[in-house]
């Protein structure tokens, strides 16, 4: 590896797998002798915490307050976590980056205008995007969750996902994958594309 760290971020509409499967690439990569952090957005931090609720309808708000609020948690957690990590040499993995504000937020707020308040951010070195058709994806969330989020319906989450495969030819160096397929064919088709990149760089 080079002498900086290595940035990955896993992206997909919700129910595509995303947390999995950065747990099995971290696990992978320790036991492989990296030193590696794994995080998520929103953060557990105060401002994650308010973004959650809303989500959930605990509190109403409109979508480019909640589009601020992510920017602001992102920006604390570049900042103050993935940053120094990376100047540290470790490999850090994100669930859910700015491809998510993009993709989510767009769906009522101008894409410029979210574009704009996120390209300050660092761009991951390799961004996977875990692609899931709305049906499967509902079924997986309705077996495992007792409620549904903001996004979490058929018609919002498949024009998430047109918005996804979008900005998988614009932003960085991404990737689609078919999660579709069972855990280990994807973890092993992440892992590829993972050691693809860390290898040329």
């Amino acid at each position: 590896m080079r002498g900086r760290g290595f940035f990955i971020a896993f992206e997909g509409i919700d129910g595509a797998g995303l947390t999995t499967q950065a747990i099995l690439l971290e696990r992978y990569l320790r036991e492989r002798g990296f030193n590696v952090i794994l995080t998520k957005e929103p953060t557990d931090g105060l401002l994650g915490g308010l973004i959650k609720a809303a989500l959930r309808g605990e509190w109403k708000t409109d979508p480019a307050t909640i589009q601020l609020l992510f920017a602001a948690d992102r920006s604390h957690h570049v900042r103050h976590n993935i940053l120094p990590a990376l100047e540290e040499g470790k490999i850090v993995i994100c669930d859910r980056y700015v491809l998510s504000s993009l993709a989510y937020g767009s769906v009522d707020l101008d894409y410029r205008w979210l574009y704009e308040i996120n390209k300050v951010f660092p761009v991951p070195d390799i961004t996977i995007i875990l692609d899931l058709s709305p049906q499967i994806a509902l079924s997986r969330i309705a077996r495992s969750r007792f409620s549904y989020e903001l996004f979490e319906n058929s018609h919002k989450l498949n024009l998430v996902r047109k918005n996804y495969l979008k900005l998988a030819g614009e932003y960085g160096n991404s990737v689609i994958i078919d999660a579709s397929k069972s855990i280990d064919d994807v973890h092993s088709e992440v892992v590829r594309h993972v050691e693809r990149v860390i290898k040329g760089s």
